[in-house]
């Protein structure tokens, strides 16, 4: 049993209102993985180049995540400089360097192909079309995107969510997506493309998934603390897909779960800047944030 990730790795410069890092290891494989390693074993596809400080890796090598699929080439690495205002609720990109993620194409090294759950996290569609091909017996895809692919390669990933089971995106590209300014409208025609579900991330209000049999909302967490929201898509990704893997269950209520484990490891992440948080974050810290949702949002008889 295990998931199957394809993503970038990057090095990231964010600022926010708490501070500024620079050159942090980011990404959304690596994201996903630091959550999705948690509940079950990971196997990661992504691409750096020879400036990447893979020692700053070794914690997810250290919680089993096989990084045989992480390709290291000459040139530098993927780069991302942004700025947040929380005021505004505003992401600024200021600099986006591809690198030698321009010219990525996922290799899967052997037994990569028999991972029964797979997430595509946001690359080009055609690359994730690739990756599909090369795994038919997947048991479960599920697929991330965002505006530019949506307004330079629409067609393209309209194909690709043809292909997979779920679909994630945040409710501006949902939006966009749809030409509405309603997220269930836009969930209701993504679902008409061919996926069974769709799940709108949301940031601080949480999310919602939408399927033919309805629509559920969970809410974020409330935190005192909140220095950088990378990543935060991404490991609710990893907290969900992760959850789903480790109990092997599909059901309505399960799914539901699992859309709370997402949001409780979401959580964690914007904690810190870049990983860090998430470099010694516990099951057991999971496990009690998830109960705090249980309390927070549980209609209790009074």
């Amino acid at each position: 049993m295990s998931i199957l990730v394809v993503g970038s790795a990057a090095l990231d410069t964010v600022e926010t209102p708490m501070g500024k890092v620079r050159d942090e290891i980011g990404g959304s494989a690596i994201y996903f993985s630091a959550i999705a390693s948690l509940y079950t074993k990971v196997n990661l596809v992504a691409v750096v180049g020879t400036d990447f400080p893979r020692e700053k890796i070794q914690f997810l090598e250290e919680r089993g995540v096989d990084t045989r699929g992480l390709q290291v080439v000459d040139g530098n690495t993927f780069r991302w400089s942004g700025r947040y205002d929380y005021m505004s609720n505003i992401t600024e990109t200021l600099d986006t360097k591809l690198n030698v993620f321009a010219d990525f194409h996922p290799v899967l090294p052997e037994g990569y192909e028999k991972s029964d759950f797979v997430f595509l996290a946001n690359i080009d569609p055609d690359l994730q079309r690739e990756v599909l091909e090369q795994i038919p017996g997947a048991r479960l895809t599920m697929m991330d995107t965002m505006d530019f692919w949506i307004e330079n390669k629409q067609e393209s990933l309209i194909r690709t969510m043809s292909m997979v089971d779920i679909v994630t995106m945040n409710e501006g590209e949902a939006r966009l997506l749809g030409k509405t300014e309603s997220i269930l409208t836009a969930a209701k025609g993504i679902l008409e493309l061919g996926p069974d579900m769709v799940i709108i991330k949301r940031g601080e209000y949480g999310c919602a998934k939408v399927d033919e049999g309805g629509y559920f909302t969970a809410p974020a967490c409330l935190l005192e603390k909140v220095k950088d929201p990378t990543g935060a898509g991404d490991t609710f990704a990893g907290g969900f897909l992760g959850y789903l893997r480790q109990v092997d269950d599909m059901s309505e209520t399960t799914i539901r779960r699992a859309m709370i484990h997402g949001c409780a490891t979401a959580s964690f992440t914007v904690e810190e800047f870049g990983v860090e948080r998430l470099r010694t974050l516990t099951t057991e810290e999971i496990t009690k944030r998830y109960q705090e949702f249980y309390n927070f949002s549980h209609l209790h008889d009074w």
